[in-house]
């Protein structure tokens, strides 16, 4: 069973491994985001969104789903520590345990 695991991750590991090769070199500016994401966002983002602020669209607006998805998660995550403190304190603040 353990020869099976370490065949695993070596497999993982290579493929991991091999599809970071012909990645390009981080802060390249010949990069495909720096060379056709950015300027797009810097050139339209005040005609798609009408707001004068570059991050606010590109956070608003273009990421807007990706955003909400995060804000979603972090609420649920306060809630549910909100019920787990409310459970283990009770009432007058002392633990039921």
């Amino acid at each position: 069973m353990k020869t099976v695991s370490l065949i695993a991750a070596i497999v993982v590991g290579a493929a991991l491994i091999y599809g970071t090769v012909d990645m390009p070199k981080w802060g390249d500016v010949r990069s495909p985001a720096n060379t056709h994401v950015s300027p797009y966002y810097l050139k339209h983002s005040l005609e798609d969104a009408d707001t004068p602020n570059v991050v606010t669209t590109v956070l608003a607006d273009y990421r807007g789903y990706d955003t909400l998805g995060e804000t979603t998660v972090i609420f649920t995550a306060g809630i549910a520590c909100l019920l787990l403190l409310k459970r283990k304190l009770g009432r007058g603040g002392k633990s039921r345990g």
